[in-house]
């Protein structure tokens, strides 16, 4: 059984992911709160699922873009757990999580997380494809200008976001209602799961975190 663990951004979730099924899932708005939650969290989830720690078989975690707090803490807490059980680890950039359900149709996805500040890091992804252009880090002006078809935008987008969407990009602007439009933990653990069934399991020890200012580009402009 896998445990999956995202504190990327003020939205933090668990999960727990067998293969067949997701048997236990938490997502809440955490704020800044990640390093008191966290393991409390993780031992709720275990009772509700009627699961242990010596159940587990592996980790995931949401590396990010995302806080620089919140991604130390989810990572120091899945590494520490993985070394003391000896199980492997796999890190899913956060954007990837956020696209990973709508993935599907014929639009392209925009996913886009809050970044603080007026920032947004986002990436574009072809439909029916991993195929990602990104990350980039911007104002959300400079994910209007790159848009030039109907595109599906999802994650973390404020209430005057979505409306500048809708009146900048009218029919090119694709939204989801915000429960649709959220990332799940359930989502990090299907994705880490498909990875380590192909053998793609991350080194524990050089596995580090997308921090936003040194890892992505400005914009699409710019690639």
């Amino acid at each position: 059984m896998l445990l999956a663990l995202d504190t990327a951004t003020r939205q933090a979730g668990l999960a727990l992911y067998t293969g067949d099924e997701v048997r236990a899932e938490m997502v809440w708005q955490a704020g800044r709160h990640h390093t008191e939650v966290m393991a409390p969290a993780i031992q709720a989830l275990l009772a509700r699922a009627g699961a242990h720690a010596g159940d587990l078989t592996a980790l995931a975690v949401s590396l990010g873009p995302g806080s620089f707090t919140g991604l130390r803490i989810g990572l120091a807490l899945a590494k520490g757990l993985a070394a003391a059980n000896n199980l492997p680890i796999v890190g899913v950039p956060t954007l990837d999580v956020t696209a990973y359900p709508h993935l599907i149709g014929s639009n392209p996805v925009c996913a886009l997380l809050q970044m603080g500040r007026g920032r947004l890091a986002y990436s574009f992804y072809a439909p029916d494809a991993w195929r990602s252009d990104g990350p980039y880090l911007g104002v959300l002006a400079d994910v209007i200008a790159a848009v030039q078809m109907p595109t599906r935008f999802v994650g973390e987008l404020l209430p005057a976001e979505r409306q500048a969407l809708r009146v900048e990009l009218g029919l090119l602007a694709v939204l989801n209602p915000p429960s649709l439009a959220m990332r799940r933990p359930g989502h990090l653990a299907e994705i880490a799961w498909e990875r380590i069934l192909r053998g793609e399991t991350d080194d524990l020890h050089t596995l580090a975190p997308i921090y936003a200012e040194a890892s992505v580009r400005t914009g699409p402009t710019d690639a």
